[in-house]
């Protein structure tokens, strides 16, 4: 069906209606023709009809909220008009938030009560004539303009009506190209050594920032050792690693000194003839919140978002900083911390390589083969060194698994995360929490179950799903069908890369030249072994395989689409992926980490209700619903696609609206009004800040924009004035 014609849908969401806004038509009345307008009435309906315009807007649009509330915007997001508000910044601030921020957050949101009309006076009347700006997401938007400026030190700003009023589907798009990613961009030079250095997980006696440099770059520990030379102020310490493996004993010996790990860096100056090296870091984005390093995959989807934004040459860096990992460390990180240095994450570098390859346009074409050739080559070590030998690799299966080797509890977490675990051993042996952690971190305590739930939680950790149900206490003996999905992608895309790029011949050493074949048969040995053991014609679905006990895992999760993303399914399997297993998956924000049913029947067999865990249903994530719309949309399925992405992209606009503009870590998909309000473990990165949020969160923000890759423009119209899935798809017959 055409979606594109004329539109007419009822918008039901209550973060909408529950932050219908205006600016008060008296005495100063906007100019009509430039608005949509949504009256909204308790106890009766009415209907609006508006002619299409000079936006392109035709809609008939049927709501119910307050009387005294109206919306005004333009779902394009060029604004209602040209008035302007003259402000005293810190005054005005100050009353707005003691009126409205009724629970003293620094936030304007749907949960606080206050009554949610401002008076500000416009600039044209030098504040003689008065505007009341209402509703909840006018409020926000005021107060983070408000902030922005106290940012810019200005004690009297002018507020453009445009950037009140304008559209959250909009106004967070734009907010992530033009504020989030800069803020979330690092690099270990000078410029931010002493930003990217600092992490809120040190809780060593006397933290400080810390960088440990690769025993071969002795380029870089001098450049840093100069840095730390010229301003003794940072307290920068400079550690050069060991030359050989990284042994779990050095890596825990470092714990009570944790640090950065050195990335990549290029000539500041090129042919510079200093006697001292003049270099400048790569960049790369961190996630946000408490994550300030360069994680693994969180970065994969960072980077989609990075492309969306036109940010190639960072997304290169990004790569370059990928391969500088596996040279010096052995692998892609958890994240560049001393505590990870034996911990990696999902692979994703042959994807970012080919799709960074396809993107570099205006590039050399030597240079662009050039980049692509040394990822390759890269990933074809990781493969190896990493995927396909011990512990990871299972000879019997044939197939991998995470599990990082490691000692004691990993330092990071909270301190309070494994109290249930850690206080009935100290009970045990008489010991006090922290006696008995020294204790048995130093080894002399034997205990061969907790060394066991240890080896699994370091397997968790290293999935990047930590944690679910789907992964506790058997997460190291399970070979998943995201893992082995990914390496097949590897597989293929490595087999593609040589024949297709490099005429079937890839020098990988002075002895060796790799060529597509072997890597072709592996792909497909891998795949045969995937549909043996992990395929359920029974569930039409994908089950993770227990290597210990020979049997597939019962749990359904949303790993299971990583098979269409990787071309791994068949064209049956596919279609039973959507009819069969999609359906236990999909909510109302899109897809659920793991499906309801699979958590009832879990909880059913614990004696006590287990607590929620971040990775399981009822929390839906970026990456999830990513690797859905692209698998999905590689076989042909471009409605479901389209309507899981409608569906993300719908609740995190309504976030937007009625959270003060917050783009958060994870988001309960069953709950569309407070989806970001999440009751799990770690709590929910992202949401907490004062006034505006400056980051969002890393793949968050990427998800929201490469979502609308997937949407037609009327769905954008649509979700502006927050129609969801259900109206959306009733009034325009596209189907559930």
């Amino acid at each position: 069906m055409n979606i594109d014609g004329p539109l007419s849908f009822t918008a039901t969401s209550k973060a909408a209606e529950s932050s219908k806004q205006e600016i008060s038509s008296q005495p100063c009345r906007p100019r009509s023709h430039s608005v949509v307008t949504l009256s909204r009435d308790l106890g009766h309906s009415e209907v609006y009809r508006k002619r299409r315009g000079s936006h392109g807007i035709s809609s008939e649009l049927l709501s119910t909220v307050r009387s005294s509330e109206l919306i005004r915007y333009i779902p394009d997001g060029t604004g209602l008009g040209s008035r302007v508000f003259e402000v005293v910044v810190a005054s005005t601030k100050a009353s707005l938030l003691r009126q409205e921020s009724l629970n003293q957050s620094q936030q304007i949101t749907i949960e606080d009560s206050g009554p949610k009309a401002f008076r500000v006076g416009t600039a044209n009347s030098n504040g003689y004539r008065k505007c009341d700006i209402r509703g909840t997401y006018h409020l926000a938007n005021l107060l983070q303009e408000l902030t922005l400026a106290e940012d810019e030190r200005r004690s009297v700003a002018e507020i453009s009506e445009q950037n009140i009023t304008e559209d959250p589907l909009h106004r967070t798009s734009r907010r992530i190209r033009d504020m989030f990613w800069d803020n979330l961009t690092r690099r270990l030079d000078v410029s931010l050594i002493s930003v990217a250095a600092k992490d809120s997980k040190d809780r060593s006696e006397s933290p400080r920032p810390r960088i440990y440099v690769p025993f071969e770059r002795s380029d870089q520990y001098q450049y840093y050792q100069n840095i730390a030379l010229k301003d003794p102020g940072i307290k920068l310490d400079v550690q050069q690693l060991p030359e050989g493996e990284m042994t779990p004993e050095f890596v825990k010996s470092l714990n009570s000194k944790p640090g950065i790990l050195a990335l990549g860096m290029k000539k500041a100056i090129e042919d510079s003839k200093l006697d001292e090296p003049d270099l400048r870091g790569l960049g790369f984005v961190v996630p946000g919140g408490r994550f300030n390093e360069f994680y693994g995959w969180d970065t994969y989807f960072c980077s989609l978002g990075l492309l969306e934004s036109g940010r190639v040459n960072l997304v290169k860096e990004i790569a370059q900083n990928y391969i500088f990992e596996i040279e010096h460390y052995g692998k892609i990180l958890n994240a560049n911390r001393s505590y990870y240095l034996c911990r990696s994450q999902p692979p994703f570098l042959t994807d970012l390589a080919i799709k960074t390859y396809d993107r570099m346009r205006n590039v050399d074409k030597i240079e662009k083969k050039e980049c692509l050739r040394l990822a390759i080559i890269a990933a074809i070590k990781e493969y190896n060194q990493v995927w396909m030998s011990a512990p990871r690799y299972d000879p019997k299966s044939g197939l991998s698994r995470y599990g990082s080797p490691g000692i004691g509890f990993p330092p990071e977490v909270e301190d309070d995360h494994f109290d249930h675990i850690i206080l009935p051993y100290a009970t045990k042996h008489g010991m006090n929490k922290a006696a008995f952690l020294e204790a048995y971190n130093n080894g002399e305590l034997n205990e061969p179950d907790l060394d066991e739930f240890l080896r699994h939680d370091r397997a968790v950790r290293e999935s990047g799903h930590d944690t679910s149900y789907r992964l506790e206490n058997q997460a190291a003996d399970l070979a998943t069908i995201d893992l082995n999905a990914l390496l097949y992608k590897y597989e293929t895309d490595i087999s593609w890369a040589i024949r297709t790029i490099f005429n079937d011949a890839l020098p990988f050493s002075p002895s060796h030249i790799e060529s597509s074949a072997p890597w072709s048969l592996r792909a497909s040995t891998r795949k045969q072994t995937i549909n043996i053991l992990l395929w359920s014609p029974t569930t039409g679905s994908y089950h993770d395989y227990n290597t210990a006990t020979q049997t597939p895992s019962p749990f359904d999760s949303a790993t299971t689409f990583y098979a269409l993303w990787s071309g791994l399914a068949s064209p049956s399997q596919a279609q039973a992926l959507v009819t069969r297993a999609l359906p236990r998956l999909e909510e109302a924000g899109g897809l659920a980490s793991t499906s309801r049913l699979s958590i009832e029947s879990y909880t059913r067999s614990r004696k006590e209700k287990p607590v929620p865990k971040q990775w399981d249903y009822p929390f839906g994530w970026a990456p999830h619903q990513i690797l859905a719309w692209d698998g999905l949309s590689r076989y042909g399925f471009e409605g479901e696609a389209q309507r899981l992405a409608f569906k993300w992209v719908h609740m995190l606009t309504e976030t937007a609206r009625g959270f003060n503009g917050a783009v958060v870590e994870k988001y309960d998909v069953t709950d569309l009004e407070r989806a970001c309000v999440v009751e799990a473990e770690y709590g929910n990165q992202g949401r907490e800040f004062e006034g505006v949020g400056r980051e969002g969160f890393g793949w968050t923000n990427a998800s929201y924009l490469y979502g609308q890759k997937f949407l037609s423009e009327h769905m954008k119209r649509a979700l502006a004035v927050g129609a969801d899935w259900e109206t959306f798809a009733k009034a325009t017959g596209i189907g559930g």
